[in-house]
C-alpha cells in the first residue's frame, strides 16, 4: 500500500521520539544506579573499552584467536559483575537497557534496510487519522447523548420512543466498553437527526483509548475519495479503499446519500463484503429502509446487512431541529 511522504514523515517522527524518549529515560535510571553504585559505572567504561580492543584484534591478525578468547572471557566477567550489583539493588539487567516500543527495530523503523512492521503499523494509524481530521469525535460521548428529546408516551402497545432509545444507547455503551476484533457489525437506520452518527462515533472514541484502528466518514464523502483515486490516479494518494478494508473498525456514516454509478454500488459492496468475510466489524448508519437499500443497492447487498449485522432502529423526532427550535 502507498503512502505519501507525509504520512512517512510523521510516522518516522512519532518512532524518533519514542526512541529518544526510551533513551534519555534509560541514561537517567543509568545516572542514578552509578551514584548508588560508582563500580558499575567503571564496568560500563571497561565493557567499552573490551568492544574497541576486540574491533582492533579483529584488524589486526596474528595472535588476533587467543586474544579475543581472553576478551570474551573479561566481557562476560563483567557482566557478571555488573548483573550481581543490580541483583543486589533488586533490579533486572533490562533496567539499564533503553526501554523501546518496538524490540525488533528498536523503535528506528528499519531491520537491515527493510522497514520494520512497527512503521508500517505506524503509518497506517496516521493515515487513518488524516482521513479522521474533520471528525467532531471529541464532541460525542455517551455521556452528552441526551434522551432528554425521545417522547416517553408509548406508540399503541409498544414502548415508547424514550424506552426504546435508552435500549440502544446502553447496547452502545455496551458495545463500546467490550470492543474487539470479534465484535459484530451494527446496522444503525432511522431518520434524520436521531443519534446514529452521534452513538458511532461515541463507540469510536472507545475503541481508539484501546489503540484499535478505526476510520470514521460519511458515505459521501468515502465516495468521493475513491473515485478520486480511481479514476484521477494522483500521485502518491492515499488508499482509502485498503484504509477502509484493513482498519479494525469502520464506520460508514449516513449510507445512501452519495450519488450512485455502478463504479460506487460496486466498491460499497466490496468493502462491506470483504470486511464480513474477514470478520472485521462495520457499523453502517443510514436513513433508508431495507426495501430502499435493496433497489439502491441490489438485493444481495441487503441480504448481506440482514444476515449478518445486529439491526438497531432508531426512532423519535429530529432532534437537531427540537434543540433549534429550542434556541430560536
Amino acid at each position: 500500500m502507498g503512502y505519501s511522504r507525509d504520512i512517512y514523515d510523521r510516522a518516522m517522527m512519532v518512532l524518533n521520539r519514542n526512541h529518544t524518549q526510551a533513551v534519555k529515560e534509560c541514561d537517567s535510571r543509568k545516572a542514578v544506579f552509578y551514584n548508588q553504585y560508582p563500580r558499575a559505572a567503571e564496568i560500563e567504561q571497561e565493557l567499552t573499552a573490551t568492544a574497541v580492543k576486540t574491533a582492533k584484534a579483529v584488524l589486526s591478525g596474528g595472535h588476533a584467536k587467543e586474544q579475543l578468547t581472553w576478551l570474551k572471557q573479561q566481557n562476560l566477567s563483567l557482566q557478571t559483575e555488573r548483573a550481581q550489583l543490580l541483583k543486589s539493588a533488586g533490579l533486572s539487567e533490562a533496567y539499564l537497557q533503553p526501554s523501546f516500543h518496538c524490540k525488533n527495530c528498536e523503535d528506528e523503523g528499519f531491520i537491515d534496510g527493510r522497514m520494520c512492521s512497527c512503521l508500517k503499523k505506524q503509518m497506517r494509524i496516521e493515515a487513518c487519522n488524516k482521513l479522521n481530521d474533520s471528525t467532531p469525535l471529541s464532541l460525542c460521548t455517551f455521556e452528552n447523548f441526551s434522551l432528554h428529546y425521545y417522547s416517553s408516551i408509548p406508540k399503541d402497545s409498544d414502548i415508547s420512543d424514550y424506552q426504546k432509545m435508552e435500549q440502544i444507547l446502553r447496547y452502545c455503551k455496551a458495545y463500546g466498553e467490550q470492543f474487539s476484533m470479534k465484535s459484530p457489525s451494527l446496522f444503525m437506520q432511522g431518520g434524520t437527526g436521531l443519534g446514529k452518527t452521534h452513538l458511532s462515533l461515541a463507540i469510536a472514541h472507545q475503541a481508539i483509548e484501546k489503540d484499535y484502528s478505526v476510520i470514521y466518514g460519511s458515505a459521501q464523502n468515502m465516495v468521493t475519495n475513491l473515485e478520486k483515486e480511481r479514476f484521477q490516479k494522483e500521485m502518491k494518494q492515499e488508499d482509502t479503499n485498503e484504509l477502509m478494508l484493513e482498519c479494525d473498525l469502520l464506520i460508514l456514516d449516513d449510507l445512501g446519500t452519495e450519488f450512485t454509478t455502478s463504479f460506487v454500488t460496486a466498491a460499497i459492496y466490496n468493502i462491506i463484503n470483504t470486511r464480513l468475510m474477514a470478520y472485521k466489524p462495520t457499523i453502517i448508519s443510514t436513513n433508508l429502509s431495507m426495501r430502499e437499500l435493496e433497489e439502491r443497492y441490489t438485493e444481495r447487498f441487503a441480504s448481506r446487512i440482514l444476515g449478518s449485522y445486529i439491526p438497531l432502529f432508531f426512532r423519535g423526532k429530529d432532534v437537531r431541529q427540537q434543540k433549534r427550535r429550542k434556541k430560536q
